[in-house]
């Protein structure tokens, strides 16, 4: 291993010379599974060794979540949001060390690592404040003498299924929020970037055990399909969040649907951006190339496909292929670094199959398309490609930095080929006409979860609600009122008078 990559594990609290055990019950690190071997996208080099969990590491997980769960509960709301304030003091204190970390087990560049860490404190200072607003409703009721009113109480023990791309910043999405809530957790993060996952939950477990709760944030890693299979099949865990491919979502809202759980799923994009002819292109081109090349086009709010009004088309193709031919391609340690590596080499064929496919069904690449080994197996050229509307590969999310340019004349026909996949994140339109992006927020306008004027699809700001429609799940994470999904809704009524009047006017006395 190199000693720079060393030093980041060490900065981060990991000790890079023994093998990690992958599951923790708050207080103790235990694993008793195959070895997991970890390597960094950078270069393929070995960083670290996981023992993974097994059927029974992952029962004495469940069993110390369940525990801790009568007592985290019972704490009040406000005490349990001091907790999570610490957390995120511990996330702040430690925002350089587990950035790198980020990016030497995930491949995004340093700027990005840091961002992500910085997303978890955000969430947990939202968190703080949630924590004193879990407010419920007083209704008018009917009948005299009584009251009707809701409260929220704490779900219980719930499951947590995080990706590779984000390893830390989902996981806060939900942990921080789900912990004000009252509610414990297990938490099973990709195989993939299982050691950003030991750092933080190394953190949080410190935090709740100084406060006198070890136990409420919990971690098992291992494979899908045994830790994976277990959380989705787990009666005892009335709410699994996931986030993943489609496919894997399909799986997972079945299985937990069959045993009557909830479940909140963040799934694929597809994300489309129109740009008409009012636009300031200077902000289009900023933002298309951050969303399309940023984390290698591997966030689920990555822009993958662009309607450019045929107006301003060649102009705004011209700024893009310029500015994608000066991206700096490399290692994402080095500061000068604007797009690192894919998280391993699948992705990098997934997106030459794609580029095979456009070409045969009419499209032209125009910049890019090209892998980069002298760089290593996991690096490629970001790539524009222009294709008509129609073609099947449009419909397609390639999770990798390949971006379709798509040539319209109305905004109506636009917005119908915008709406025209089967992903529902995020979108946007760049325009300097109010009806123009009225139009686009309307009824008939974006069908997606996410829509911005003037502004790309990624980077969404801790306190609105995250989430798509269609096949990207439907769920709903991190702002507004998504704490809901994690309590139980209760509705209450009270009777203070001596009589027994019943709703609807119903009179059923017993003479």
């Amino acid at each position: 291993m190199q000693e720079r990559y060393a030093t980041i594990l060490e900065d981060a609290g990991l000790d890079p010379s023994t093998p990690f055990d992958g599951a923790t019950d708050g207080e103790q690190w235990y694993a008793s599974g195959d070895e997991l071997e970890v390597t960094t996208p950078i270069d393929g080099d070995t960083i670290g060794t996981v023992r993974q969990a097994t059927a029974e590491d992952y029962e004495r997980t469940v069993q110390r979540a369940q525990d801790v769960f009568e007592e985290w509960a019972s704490a009040p709301a406000p005490e349990r949001g001091e907790v999570v304030r610490d957390l995120g003091e511990a996330l702040r204190d430690n925002k350089a060390e587990l950035g790198r970390l980020i990016t030497l087990e995930m491949g995004k560049i340093v700027e990005e690592g840091e961002g992500e860490v910085q997303e978890a404190i955000d969430i947990a200072d939202f968190a703080v404040g949630l924590s004193r607003q879990l407010y419920g409703k007083t209704m008018a009721t009917e009948r005299p003498d009584h009251r009707m009113y809701e409260q929220w109480k704490p779900l219980g023990p719930i499951g947590i299924i995080t990706a590779f791309n984000f390893p830390c910043a989902v996981w806060s999405w939900n942990s921080c929020i789900a912990a004000v809530c009252g509610d414990t957790m297990i938490w099973k993060p990709s195989s993939a970037t299982p050691l950003t996952a030991i750092a933080v939950s190394k953190l949080a477990n410190e935090v709740f055990t100084d406060h006198g709760y070890p136990g409420v944030m919990n971690l098992t890693i291992g494979p899908g399909s045994t830790v994976g299979e277990k959380i989705a099949n787990d009666r005892r865990l009335p709410l699994v969040s996931a986030t993943g491919s489609t496919e894997m979502g399909y799986h997972v809202g079945e299985t937990v649907a069959s045993r009557m759980g909830s479940s909140i799923l963040e799934l694929g994009g597809n994300n489309g951006v129109i740009v008409t002819d009012s636009a300031d292109l200077d902000l289009a081109e900023r933002a298309i190339t951050f969303g399309a090349v940023g984390t290698a086009g591997q966030r689920c709010t990555s822009i993958r496909r662009v309607f450019a009004h045929e107006d301003v088309a060649d102009d705004l193709v011209e700024r893009l292929v310029s500015t994608y031919e000066q991206v700096d391609i490399g290692d994402p340690l080095d500061e000068d670094t604007l797009m690192g590596p894919l998280i391993d080499e699948d992705p990098v064929d997934s997106m030459m199959e794609a580029i095979t496919h456009l070409e045969k069904q009419g499209g032209e690449v125009l910049t890019g398309g090209e892998r980069l080994p002298e760089l290593g197996p996991n690096y490629c050229q970001p790539t524009i490609a222009e294709v008509e509307h129609d073609v099947p590969i449009v419909k397609e999310e390639t999770f990798a930095p390949l971006l379709y340019v798509i040539r319209y004349e109305d905004l109506e026909e636009a917005i119908e080929w915008h709406n025209d996949v089967p992903q529902g994140l995020s979108s946007a339109i760049f325009t300097e006409n109010v009806k123009e992006a009225e139009r686009f927020l309307g009824p008939h306008g974006s069908d997606c979860g996410i829509a911005n004027v003037n502004i790309g699809t990624s980077g969404a700001e801790i306190g609105g609600a995250f989430g798509g429609e269609k096949d990207t799940g439907g769920g709903r994470e991190a702002g507004s009122d998504s704490w809901k999904q994690y309590m139980c809704r209760q509705t209450v009524t009270i009777n203070y008078s001596d009589e027994m009047p019943l709703s609807q006017g119903i009179d059923f006395s017993v003479e």
